[in-house]
């Protein structure tokens, strides 16, 4: 007779198996030039851009955060991550995401850095960009490391250690961006997001049905954690709620694996269509994963050091196949998310690094293959660094997201005004960078009445008050300097058309 580990670990074996004959499959039909490797041949239509937008941020910090925070304080974070955040995120699609389309479609450009590199006729600004991304991308594929090993944790009431499925996730996305490029994580990604829509609502019916319905599971969570019932209070305070959905949003657009998804539409008509759908898809699937959350914290279940809500729940209400499923979809968001990143990270180090300081004539094979290199290198490095936990994952998912945030700004400013200046762009991406790293790593200090390097000033969260300084140096030192005789202010405006 099979035992319950052994149906577990082979259903998550399984679907990993599938993802990866996908991968297989897309190498096939993938040229080997570094467009088609890194976008797609800018050939995505709408419903595998939405689905691989949509799946790449369905990482670890979404599909296990998630419900571990509304666990723990409450189910409000359905308010931030599942209506809030997909609203915002797909005006920035449009106001980020189109003109950068446009833009790109016109000029050839694959990463940030190069659009902005080559608008400032900076190759320090590109490597600029290109490096503080890739810094603020590791702690976020470090994320999806310590979720898998915490989902294992949980799912197999910790006969599996923590290291190992951190390890057997990295194996895994080593070898399938190595193989597949952006086209086989498109098409996974599709599979995947429909996946894991279906086995959350499967589990939300499962679950409800197990405990009772959703009477028996209301009146469970008022007699337990009344204090959930209530809108706002404890972790919830506005000051937290909108701090939090707007550096998410403002910092999803310029994560390197969802930026670049600005590029590869095929038609304006595609993205446009894509942004108007979002905030629909991202409904559809928080809400249930957060309410598992909150209905565990209802229903009593004790979770385990280093394990997560989400597994513990299943495995109580569930069969052992099909709490394996579900956590073989969350495996599927963190794989969506590593593979994206880790593609997006080495196209990064390949075009902005490496070719315009090292070998400006490097060939776009040898480009592909530095990439490969760099992307085994990087997750190395992530893995070894998520033994070692330095944070929960929402505490590690927000730390990435605002120094993200920190550029969206300068960025902005730079779509949109032609007055933009290089001095200012500096200023303005450097200055809140300094901000913000210095509120991540340096001890607050009390000074008389005040704090210095403090969470929050004047209550509201210091990655707003480094935003805020971002568009100031920005526009402000813009506005102070003249454009060098190497930029090209018309770059973003002119010869830019729909289709």
């Amino acid at each position: 007779m099979v035992s319950a580990l052994g149906i577990q670990l082979g259903v998550v074996g399984a679907y990993l198996v599938v993802a990866l004959a996908v991968g297989l499959l897309a190498y096939r039909l993938t040229s080997r030039d570094a467009e088609d490797y890194y976008l797609a041949g800018r050939s995505i239509g709408t419903v595998v851009l939405l689905f691989t937008t949509f799946a790449t941020l369905l990482s670890a910090f979404t599909f296990f955060g998630g419900p571990d925070l509304a666990y723990r304080a409450g189910p409000e974070w359905i308010l931030v991550m599942g209506v809030m955040d997909g609203v915002l995120f797909a005006i920035l699609w449009y106001v980020v995401g189109y003109k950068q389309w446009l833009v790109g479609r016109a000029h050839g450009y694959v990463t940030l850095g190069e659009m902005l590199g080559d608008r400032f006729g900076s190759t320090r600004l590109r490597a600029v960009v290109a490096g503080i991304s890739l810094f603020w991308l590791f702690p976020y594929v470090m994320l999806q490391q310590m979720g898998a090993g915490e989902a294992i944790v949980g799912l197999t009431n910790g006969i599996v250690p923590y290291w190992a499925g951190a390890a057997g996730i990295t194996v895994f996305m080593i070898a399938y961006v190595v193989i597949a490029g952006l086209r086989g994580v498109a098409w996974t990604d599709t599979l995947q997001g429909l996946f894991m829509l279906g086995v959350v609502w499967l589990a939300v019916g499962w679950v409800a049905t197990a405990a009772g319905g959703p009477t028996a599971l209301s009146n469970a969570l008022a007699t337990n954690n009344p204090e959930f019932l209530a809108l706002g209070g404890g972790l919830y305070s506005p000051q937290f709620i909108i701090s939090s959905a707007v550096t998410i949003a403002f910092g999803v657009a310029m994560f390197p694996q969802i930026n670049q998804r600005f590029f590869v539409a095929k038609s304006s008509a595609v993205l446009k269509r894509s942004f108007a759908l979002w905030p629909v898809l991202v409904v559809l699937l928080f809400v249930p994963a957060f309410i598992l959350g909150t209905w565990a914290a209802g229903l009593g279940i004790s979770v385990p050091e280093g394990a997560n809500v989400l597994p513990v729940l299943l495995n109580e209400y569930t069969p052992v196949w099909f709490a394996a499923l579900v956590i073989a979809g969350a495996m599927a968001a963190m794989m969506s998310s590593s593979d994206s990143m880790l593609l997006s990270g080495s196209s990064y180090f390949t075009r902005d690094l490496y070719r315009p300081f090292v070998n400006p004539d490097a060939s776009e094979a040898r480009e592909a293959w530095l990439a490969r290199i760099g992307v085994a290198l990087f997750a190395t490095l992530t893995f070894v660094a998520s033994l070692f936990r330095p944070g929960t994952l929402v505490s590690v998912g927000d730390t990435a997201f605002g120094g993200f945030a920190q550029m969206a700004l300068p960025v902005i400013v730079a779509l949109y005004w032609a007055r933009t200046t290089r001095t200012g762009m500096f200023a303005g991406i450097l200055g809140s960078q300094a901000f913000y790293l210095a509120h991540v790593f340096v001890p607050a200090v009390e000074v008389g009445s005040m704090t210095l390097f403090g969470a929050t000033y004047l209550t509201w969260d210091y990655a707003l008050w480094g935003m805020a300084l971002s568009a100031l140096l920005t526009v402000g030192v813009s506005a102070m300097t003249a454009a060098a005789p190497e930029e090209n202010q018309s770059r973003f405006t002119d010869g830019l058309r729909a289709d």
